[in-house]
Formats: structure tokens, sequence, C-alpha cells
């Protein structure tokens, strides 16, 4: 039997109205069995206030005021839905028993059962509307397969455990039902409720499509697929028909709004194809997203990653010297921070990092405990407010010319550094934030708007 995943996000999921055209979309799918929904637009935002050190009662009480609306606006367009509501209304008690506990004691694990509470109310009520429409359909608690470990707030998939407990108890009902379940949390071995970070659902998506052996995923968002840019940026960006898995995960990484990073990771594994669309327009299409596809254009799509951090490192003991580079990533690998590009002269290291998905902002990333081990062996200097501008394509690295273009672009603006050799499908520049959407909207202007290499 083929089977097709179909994932909508907050923006999907909105209001009743938003939920009845996702409903049509999975419904003119015979293959789409399974649902993954995320928490409607803005509640995801509003249990996280809740959560938040400091809140006085009578905000907490205001927050819970706005959820609860959010929810029953839904469920007063519902016919028959006392047995709905009975539901939305014991899930809404427990945002506000978590909320309440929260005000006396942070704990990560009280703060991700909060958080879950969107999306199992937002799958109960997209069940629903399922059912309104016909359907035999049901919301499927997903934190009963779904095992990560018990790192909250950001807790790790099982793979193993994933599939084992999908087939065992999820696939064996997708032949009689629809099933409707959640995004972005899981369980641990404990049983206590994990989540995946923000932008998890659609990774949760992906993995459920893996441990099924799905065909495909459906990932429904408000945008009708990926792009050659973001059209805010240059109003002549082209959707994209087409791509690769290494070209979308080089786009997601770099800093492409549509995916989240992860996605792609077990779709690549199990080669599953990805669909791109729009919930609000599905007749335009979208983007489907391959293990190959056919004449893959050496200039793909140009993307942007702001709030980047620059960590310059100093040392003559580099100079013919061994270990250097070791001792620096065994010390940002203590301090749990993932190097992003690196470039390296005889005495000099450049490190770019992330903060973008990052709980920590401005230079929280950078501890002083870090900064302070790191000056024991070399001379430190750290540059913010920086932008990240990845060109992203095939062949780049053994293409005669795409200096020449690309720099040619780049000469009236400072660059910080440049990255291009070690991946084939990527060429990135660092630049300052400030000049980052004249750099994007100059690049895709000479690679896309006026050259016959465009996709």
């Amino acid at each position: 039997m083929s089977l097709v995943v179909a994932k909508f996000g907050g923006t999907s999921v909105a209001d009743y109205v938003a939920m009845g055209r996702c409903a049509d979309i999975v419904l003119a799918n015979s293959a789409t069995r399974l649902v993954v929904v995320s928490a409607s637009s803005g509640v995801t935002n509003l249990l996280v206030e809740l959560a938040q050190p400091g809140v006085t009662e009578l905000q907490r009480l205001a927050v819970l005021k706005k959820i609860a609306a959010i929810q029953y606006a839904i469920v007063d367009r519902l016919p028959r839905s006392d047995d709905v509501a009975a539901t939305i209304d014991t899930l809404l008690t427990r945002v506000d028993v978590l909320s309440q506990q929260l005000l006396q004691q942070t704990d990560k694990a009280l703060i991700d059962e909060l958080l879950s509470l969107g999306e199992r109310c937002s799958s109960v009520l997209f069940a629903a509307v399922l059912r309104e429409k016909g359907a035999i359909a049901r919301a499927f608690d997903v934190r009963q397969v779904l095992r990560t470990d018990s790192n909250f707030g950001k807790a790790e998939p099982q793979i193993a455990e994933i599939r084992h407990l999908t087939q065992a108890q999820l696939q064996p009902l997708l032949k009689q039902q629809l099933l409707v379940t959640q995004g972005f949390i899981g369980a641990d071995a404990q049983g206590q409720t994990t989540t995946l970070g923000r932008g998890g659902s659609d990774y949760s998506a992906a993995l459920l499509a893996e441990a099924l052996d799905a065909d495909a995923v459906e990932i429904w968002t408000d945008v009708a697929g990926i792009y050659t840019t973001d059209p805010r940026l240059a109003p002549n960006a082209k959707p994209i028909p087409e791509i690769s898995f290494n070209e979308a995960a080089e786009m997601a990484t770099f800093g492409a709004k549509v995916l989240h990073p992860a996605t792609i990771l077990p779709a690549v594994r199990q080669q599953i194809q990805v669909f791109v669309g729009s919930s609000k327009e599905p007749e335009k299409g979208g983007t489907w997203i391959r293990h190959q596809v056919e004449n893959p254009p050496v200039y793909r799509a140009v993307a942007l990653r702001r709030d980047q951090t620059l960590l310059n490192l100093h040392s003559l003991q580099m100079l013919h010297a061994q270990g250097f580079l070791a001792e620096t990533f065994a010390t940002l690998a203590r301090h749990k921070i993932s190097v992003d590009l690196i470039t390296t002269s005889e005495v000099n290291v450049s490190l770019t990092l992330d903060k973008t998905g990052s709980e920590s902002s401005g230079q929280g990333l950078l501890t002083e405990a870090l900064l302070q081990e790191l000056s024991q062996h070399c001379r430190v200097r750290v540059e913010d407010k920086l932008a990240l501008i990845a060109i992203i394509g095939n062949r780049i690295a053994s293409t005669p010319g795409i200096c020449q273009q690309v720099f040619g672009v780049l000469a009236p603006h400072n660059v910080r550094l440049i990255c291009q050799g070690a991946s084939p499908h990527n060429l990135c520049v660092l630049v300052h934030e400030a000049e980052a959407a004249a750099v994007v909207a100059a690049l895709h202007r000479a690679l896309f708007e006026c050259s016959s290499e465009a996709a």
C-alpha cells in the first residue's frame, strides 16, 4: 500500500477555515494515511511565555485566556463537538496546572510537557475536522512511538526504538483509519514528555515516514515550495520544481526557512521523497526533493543566515607545529559548541558559529569559561552582527569561472570570510549583517536573472 505522511505547520492549522483547507488536501490523496500537525499559529509562543521566569499571576491568566480563545474558536465551528470540547477542556486544564507549577519552580521536564499541549490540542481538533468531512479519523498520541532521550528541550530521537514501536503500534491502525498525530514532541524511556526543539514538527514527520517506510513526506506550509532565494529580498525569485537531497540539505543548513535542517536526514537515509507546498494555494504545486534529479544546474539558490558570530584565534604555536587545531576543537566540544565554517592561515584560525536556533542570544554561545579556556593557548577576538550567504548548486568546486563571477558581484562589499572547495554544493561568504540583503539581491540578479545557468 502506498503511504504518504502529510505535515501541516502552525499557519496551516491556525483556525477552522485553515484546517478545512488542509483536510481537503489530505482527503484528495488516498495514500495520505498519517497527518502530523503543529500547534495552531501563535499557541507555542504563548506557551513559551507561560514558561518564562518572572511571569505574574495576572500575566499567566491573560495568556491562558488567549490560548483558550484560539482552541474554542475552532471547537465552536464543529457540529457535535461535545466530546471534542471535553478533551480540549482537559488539555487546557493541564496547561493551567503546569503553568501554576512553573510559577514555583523552573523544571525542564515540566516545560516540555507544557509546550507539548499546543500540538496535542491541534491534533484533536484536526481529527474532528476530518471526521466532519466524512473521514474515519482520530488523534494518535505520538509519545507512544516517538522515543527520545531525556535531553528536555532538544531531545535526541532513538531511531531503532521509533521504528520498532511505530511498526508495532501505529502501522496496523493506518489500514482502517486516518491518524492525526503531533509533531515536535516525543517521550523518553520513563514516559516523560520531551520536545525536539523549535521547528521539530518537520523532523517528526520525516522520522515517522522513515519508520513506516513511507513513499513520501509532504510538508505543507504557507509558501508554494522552495525558491531560488527569499522573494522578500529578490522579487524575481523563482520556485524550484525539483531539487536533490544534497541541494535541499545545503539550503536548509544555510538558512532556507521552508525546511527544518534535520528534516532531510531521515528522508536521505531511506530515500523518501519530500514535497513542500502551500496549504493556502495547493493548486500552485510546490517543490519535490528527491535523491537524484536530472541535469542539476551549477547555480540552484542563494541562502541567507543572519545572526552569525566570527571567532578569530591567533597563536604563534601554530607555526610549523602540530596539535593546535585538535586542542581548539576539543575545547569547543567540551563546551558543546558546534563549528560551522573554518578558514586557517599559518598562525590564525577563523570559525563561524551559528546563533540562530540557539537558546543563547548575543554572545551567549561564547561563555566566559569558554573564552578563558581558549585564551590560555591563543589570542581570541569575537565579531558579531554578521550574516552568512551561501550560493547553493552543483559542481561549484570544479566549474571554472565561478569565483570570477561571484567576486565581481561582491567587489563593493566588505567580505569577512570566504569558504569554498570543501563541498561541491556551496560557496559561502560572511558579510556584515547590514549589507546582507543587498548582497543577496545582487548575487541573485547576477546568477539567476542574467545567467544562462539559472535553474
